[in-house]
C-alpha cells in the first residue's frame, strides 16, 4: 500500500445486498488506503448490524450528515434508482465524489399516475427523464468531483480481459449476443414500473447491454473511430401470462405493468449489431454470458453459471450459510451444481471499486462515468419505445 496516498474516506448509503457487494469491493482494494467512516440507513438495528459486520466507524440516518461531513471524500449510493439523480446532484454540489449504482436513472411516475407501464407513453417517459439527466450533466460539468458509474459487469474479469484483447489487436467487433436469464426478482416491488423504471430490462438486461456498449467503445477508441449508436429495435413480453397459477410454483416473476422478457437489437455506427435477451422466468439459477465475434477472434464471456467448481451434494446439511449462487433456493443445492467461486471478483464488484479508488486517488478520469451511463439508459428507454410503437427507434 502506498503510504504517500491520503486515505479515501467513504460514506455509504444503503444496507441491502448492493451495499454488501460494494463494501466487499472496498475490502479488497489494493495499494490505496480506504477508511469506511459512515453507513447511512433507515432501520437503526439493521444499520448498526451492517456497521459492525463490515467495519464502518459510525451509523447515520440522514443523508445530509454525509453531505455535511468535511472528512468524507466519496459517497457511495446503493439506493433505489429514483434517488440516484437527486442524491448525486447534492453530493457533487457539496464537492463529494459520487459512486452511483446502475441504472443511472429511470422514469418512476409523476403525482397521480397509476399503472405507469401501461398508461404513460415511453416517448413521454424519456422526454421527462431527459430533463433530470440534463440537470445532472450540468452539475457534473461544473463540479471538480467525479461521477463514477457502478456497472459491475463492465468490470467483470471476463469482460475486462475481452476488452484488453480487443484493444491489443485493434479488432473490429462484427456481432455480439448475450443473455441474462434468472428465475425472477427477490424483490416484491419488481412487478411495478414505479419502483424500478421498467422490468427485466432495467434490472437484468442492462448488465449485458452495458458490457456490449463498453466493448464497442473500447474498439472505437483503439481503432480511432467515433463511437455512435444509430438505432434500437426491441420486443418485450409478459411471458408468464401464458402460465396458469399452479404452473408458477418455481418462477418468481410476477409482472404487473412491466416486461418479464426482452429482446433488444442495437445497431452501431459501422452497421454491426448487438443482441440482448433477458428473462425473469428461466429456471436454473442466474445465467449470464456475452459472445463477442470480431474479424480475428471469438470471445465468450461467461459470468454465471461458470464451472470453476462443480459440486455434487447428497443433501443440504450444513449449507444454510454457504453462498452457493445468486437466486439459488436451499433445495437447489442438492445434486450437481456449478457453485459460485470468488463471485464478487468475477462479477466485477472488486474491480469497479479498485478502478474508482484509483480514479480518485490519482485524479484520473473514471473508466465509467456519465457518458457511458447516459448511453446505456438512452438505449434502454429507446428499447421500451421500440417495443411499444412496433418500430425501429433512430438515435
Amino acid at each position: 500500500m502506498n503510504k504517500d496516498i491520503k486515505p479515501i474516506v467513504v460514506g455509504s448509503v444503503g444496507t441491502g445486498y448492493g451495499g454488501y457487494l460494494h463494501v466487499h469491493g472496498y475490502q479488497h482494494v489494493t495499494g490505496i488506503p480506504i477508511r469506511l467512516k459512515s453507513i447511512c440507513g433507515r432501520d437503526p438495528e439493521k444499520t448498526e448490524a451492517f456497521r459492525v459486520k463490515y467495519g464502518y466507524e459510525q451509523c447515520v440516518f440522514d443523508f445530509e450528515d454525509l453531505i455535511n461531513d468535511p472528512e468524507i471524500d466519496v459517497i457511495d449510493l446503493s439506493v433505489p434508482p429514483a434517488l440516484h439523480i437527486p442524491m448525486s446532484i447534492k453530493a457533487l454540489e457539496a464537492g463529494k465524489h459520487i459512486i452511483c449504482e446502475k441504472p443511472l436513472s429511470g422514469y418512476f411516475g409523476r403525482e397521480g399516475e397509476t399503472e405507469i407501464g401501461r398508461t404513460v407513453k415511453k416517448a413521454d417517459m424519456w422526454a421527462r427523464m431527459s430533463e433530470d439527466l440534463d440537470k445532472l450533466k450540468a452539475v457534473i460539468d461544473k463540479s471538480k468531483a467525479k461521477f463514477l458509474y457502478a456497472e459491475n459487469f463492465i468490470y467483470s474479469t471476463p469482460v475486462q480481459k475481452a476488452a484488453e484483447i480487443i484493444r491489443a489487436k485493434k479488432s473490429k467487433i462484427v456481432m455480439m449476443n448475450g443473455e441474462e436469464l434468472i428465475i425472477g426478482s427477490t424483490s416484491p416491488l419488481a412487478g411495478q414500473w414505479k419502483n424500478f423504471g421498467g422490468g427485466t430490462t432495467m434490472r437484468n438486461g442492462i448488465h449485458i447491454l452495458s458490457s456490449m456498449i463498453y466493448l464497442k467503445m473500447c474498439e472505437a477508441k483503439a481503432r480511432g473511430e467515433e463511437f455512435k449508436i444509430v438505432s434500437v429495435t426491441a420486443e418485450n413480453a409478459q411471458q408468464t401470462k401464458a402460465l396458469k397459477e399452479d404452473e408458477k410454483a418455481y418462477i418468481r416473476a410476477r409482472p404487473d405493468d412491466v416486461e418479464d422478457m426482452t429482446c433488444i437489437i442495437v445497431t452501431f455506427w459501422d452497421g454491426t449489431k448487438a443482441v440482448v435477451v433477458a428473462s425473469d422466468a428461466t429456471l436454473g439459477g442466474s445465467q449470464n454470458h456475452i459472445d463477442v465475434y470480431t474479424n480475428d477472434s471469438t470471445l465468450r464471456c461467461t459470468l454465471t453459471n461458470n464451472n470453476l467448481l462443480e459440486a455434487y451434494t447428497a443433501d443440504t446439511n450444513g449449507l444454510d450459510n454457504v453462498e452457493w449462487g445468486e437466486l439459488v433456493r436451499p433445495q437447489d443445492k442438492i445434486g450437481w451444481n456449478n457453485v459460485y467461486v470468488s463471485d464478487p471478483i468475477i462479477r466485477g464488484y472488486v474491480g469497479e471499486m479498485q478502478s474508482f479508488c484509483e480514479s480518485i486517488a490519482y485524479d484520473r478520469a473514471p473508466e465509467t462515468g456519465f457518458d457511458i451511463a447516459y448511453e446505456i439508459i438512452r438505449v434502454v428507454y429507446a428499447s421500451f419505445r421500440s417495443a411499444e410503437e412496433g418500430r425501429r427507434i433512430m438515435l
